[in-house]
């Protein structure tokens, strides 16, 4: 190791972090919030307080432990304020190799056991890729192709968490926290976004978002460019169609004002119009350079209006871009996307931004492998939210080291932090292995 540039490492985060802490309110919080923050990168195996406390402070740690479990679980200060300051000494850094390019929305799942942790329950959890036990969170965060920066995190409560009383006022929800979807969480981070004036490029999204009509209707009514997924069943009226003006008024009651269809002329779904479209409508491109070769694929777009619930508009939706892909080899078209992109943006560009959701899932890899994004073990609402801004702020040091070094001189993983072990007695509270020893 470099152990100049791992003491020059040091001091930046040293630097970064006290400068982050002036937002908490109190200066009694500064101490805690570094500690933390380190401990989150020099601590080996799972992040949970425990640990942390125990690379920190060796000689104290019972101490040490309860003042970061103070800090984290019941301290009050603002997870808003610290991301928007991690935002605004983070995002310059990036934007030294471009400007922000999307603003991409994503939520994540965190294997949990039990029912009492705030928000668990039996749901996707993506982390697993099947239905199970845990808190599933919605994201939105900033990128280029250079580098991607969460700036907003929210956990999610199912309609059941919502309405329990007893496991509210257990975990702490504020009262005002009601039910949301995810595509309502995720247009509650976006407006705040907006309202700070946050660079949002184009929106981009899964097909958990991006079917939903409201939040992509939203989108626009923010003056926002998006790119986002939809399911092969959505319905579109395809190239050089529409519907059908309101019937004629007969001089007697109300005048028809809703668009109408019938059997002979309807929508169909984007996957019936994918697999009608001729030959030379698919082109090969390569989006980026993946690990031995570039990634590549086949694609076609159109241009289409969205036809759902056009039967209560007096005007049909304007057109835009429908995005396929499908893969040579597979019998079908496997992902589509709706893009409000303007209708002169070249073919390589519209699937360039599109494919730039790739970054926010490098970003959760790195925020629960690296700095424990996922090893809160708390119960409560105000810990899960204060632990996530701590783990985001901590990776978005990292993230600005990258951006000040070349990839060969500083690896985000492993940065040039010394990593310290665990005392080979050390072993966490509860487990068999402590209870013998203190007999």
């Amino acid at each position: 190791m470099n152990f100049q540039k791992a003491n020059q490492s040091n001091t930046r985060f040293e630097a970064f972090a006290a400068d982050l802490a002036k937002v908490l309110g109190r200066k009694g919080r500064e101490e805690p919030f570094v500690d933390y923050s380190r401990g989150l990168i020099v601590a080996p195996g799972r992040k949970s307080v425990e640990p942390l406390a125990t690379v920190i402070a060796p000689a104290k740690v019972a101490a040490k432990h309860q003042s970061l479990l103070h800090f984290v679980g019941q301290s009050e200060w603002s997870d808003s304020d610290v991301l928007n300051k991690v935002r605004e000494k983070v995002q310059p850094l990036i934007e030294r190799n471009g400007p922000i390019e999307a603003s991409i929305i994503d939520d994540t799942g965190h294997p949990k056991k039990g029912k009492h942790s705030v928000g668990v329950a039996h749901q996707y959890c993506g982390q697993l890729g099947k239905q199970a036990n845990c808190q599933n969170a919605v994201s939105l965060s900033i990128a280029n192709h250079h580098a991607s920066l969460p700036i907003g995190y929210r956990l999610y409560l199912t309609q059941e968490w919502a309405k329990d009383r007893e496991r509210r006022k257990s975990a702490g929800v504020p009262p005002e926290i009601k039910f949301k979807t995810k595509p309502q969480i995720a247009m509650d981070l976006i407006r705040q976004a907006v309202a700070q004036g946050v660079s949002m490029g184009v929106t981009l999204a899964d097909a958990a978002y991006g079917n939903n009509t409201v939040f992509r209707d939203d989108l626009t009514d923010l003056g926002l460019t998006y790119a986002v997924g939809i399911n092969p069943t959505t319905t579109v009226w395809a190239p050089g169609t529409e519907p059908l003006p309101p019937k004629k008024w007969c001089g007697r009651g109300r005048r028809p004002t809703h668009l109408r269809r019938h059997s002979r002329h309807k929508p169909i779904s984007v996957k019936k119009l994918a697999m009608r479209l001729p030959e030379d409508a698919w082109q090969t491109i390569a989006w980026r350079e993946g690990t031995n070769k570039d990634l590549t694929s086949r694609f076609a777009r159109v241009r289409v209006r969205p036809a759902h619930g056009d039967t209560k508009r007096s005007e049909p939706r304007p057109e835009e871009w429908l995005l396929v892909e499908w893969p040579e080899g597979e019998k079908e078209p496997t992902r589509y996307w709706f893009s409000t992109l303007s209708e002169d943006t070249p073919f390589k560009t519209m699937v360039d931004i599109t494919k730039l959701r790739w970054r926010v899932e490098r970003d959760y890899q790195d925020l629960k492998q690296e700095v424990g994004l996922g090893h809160y073990e708390g119960r409560s609402w105000r810990g899960f939210h204060h632990h996530a801004p701590l783990c985001i702020s901590t990776y978005g040091f990292l993230v600005a080291e990258r951006a000040i070094f070349p990839p060969l001189e500083f690896d985000v993983s492993t940065g040039t932090f010394k990593k310290f072990a665990l005392p080979k007695n050390y072993r966490p509270r509860g487990s068999p292995a402590s209870h013998s020893a203190s007999c």
